[in-house]
């Protein structure tokens, strides 16, 4: 099966992996047609440094997991999808039997198979075998540009409900990523009155302000601009969604008392905070991995329009232009926010 091969760090080809044109098709599976990949940071991550902590590419690996497509074929005893739906894919496969997925959590099972996390491949090929349970019709209003968003937006999603946002709440976020604003997105559906974001680079700020009257870009100081318009009390919710240590070390500053900060970014070395900042507060820390039981939720979303990631999807390649689709997302152009390949 044709495909974007990660053959080393710093390395694609575009080559056919006969192993992936033989996946057998189980009761409970369904057979996807690939139709829209998302170029996700963790794949661009892959391919310039070869590795994301203990995670190390030591074989070929084909890359991609923010996907949509085409149901196929269905197995003997999928009951809920049929061929011809249009679908996205939870990417991240967990055991059923774990004690993290009884639990609830199999988001953190260290058992899970999540596409293009080596050794496991992702799907920027034809086609994929998928389980029906984590396989999720598109309503005909949702776009396979946007089911392929479905993805990152479950990390916003996750992150939001971890936070425990109530109505009227003031939110920050720093960094306007990807990430960062499907974030700022989530925490506004949930109920945040408005929104702070922060970033360096003036243009996400710009697509960052675009998206909602209720979303303050903010660049310079978060914690002044903050403090200044909640007369000194503070942000209820503060989300870390750049990966920098340096950001990390300030999540406190802006929040008020009682307030939560949401870890997001991946964090590729250790980092610190000041942990009495936090406790004058009485603050509570999360911390998130990925997502777990937010699918449903964010095609509803979509769906009702409560969350419109169009805006977010600033360039499409064709398959074949998928090597310089990972150059170009490589070179992180600042007016791009999501990048995608149609297949």
């Amino acid at each position: 099966m044709r495909s974007l091969v990660l053959e080393r760090k710093g390395e694609l080809s575009m080559r056919d992996v006969p192993e992936l044109g033989a996946e057998a098709l189980g009761l409970h599976d369904v057979r996807i047609r690939l139709h829209t990949v998302g170029i996700c940071g963790s794949d661009v991550h892959y391919y310039t440094h070869g590795r994301i902590g203990g995670f190390v590419v030591d074989a070929p690996m084909v890359l991609g997991h923010e996907a949509s497509g085409v149901v196929e074929e269905v197995g003997a005893a999928v009951t809920t999808l049929a061929v011809g739906d249009r679908v996205c894919m939870e990417p991240g496969i967990p055991d059923p039997n774990s004690r993290a997925a009884r639990m609830g959590m199999y988001n953190v099972d260290p058992a899970v198979r999540f596409w293009a996390t080596p050794p496991v491949h992702g799907v920027l090929r034809a086609s994929v075998v998928h389980p029906e349970a984590f396989t999720f019709k598109l309503p005909d209003n949702v776009s396979f540009a946007e089911g392929a968003m479905v993805e990152p937006l479950a990390v916003g999603v996750h992150a939001a409900t971890k936070a425990r946002v109530k109505p009227g709440d003031i939110g920050v976020v720093l960094g306007a990523g990807p990430i960062g604003l499907v974030t700022a997105l989530s925490a506004l559906a949930a109920g945040c009155a408005r929104v702070y974001v922060s970033d360096l680079a003036p243009k996400k700020l710009e697509i960052a302000g675009a998206l909602s009257s209720k979303i303050i870009p903010v660049q310079g100081s978060v914690t002044e601009r903050v403090l200044a318009e909640t007369d000194g009390w503070g942000a209820d919710v503060l989300f870390e969604a750049t990966g920098s240590a340096k950001a990390a070390a300030t999540v406190f500053e802006p929040l008020a008392p009682g307030g939560c900060v949401v870890m997001i970014g991946g964090q590729p070395e250790p980092v610190s905070y000041d942990a009495g900042a936090a406790m004058v507060r009485e603050a509570r820390v999360e911390n998130i991995f990925r997502y777990a039981h937010v699918f449903p939720r964010c095609v509803a979303m979509l769906a009702s329009g409560a969350i419109d990631v169009k805006p977010l999807i600033t360039r499409t390649f064709g398959f074949e232009e998928s090597i310089h689709a990972f150059e170009t997302a490589a070179s992180a152009p600042p007016a791009d926010v999501k990048m995608q390949i149609e297949i």
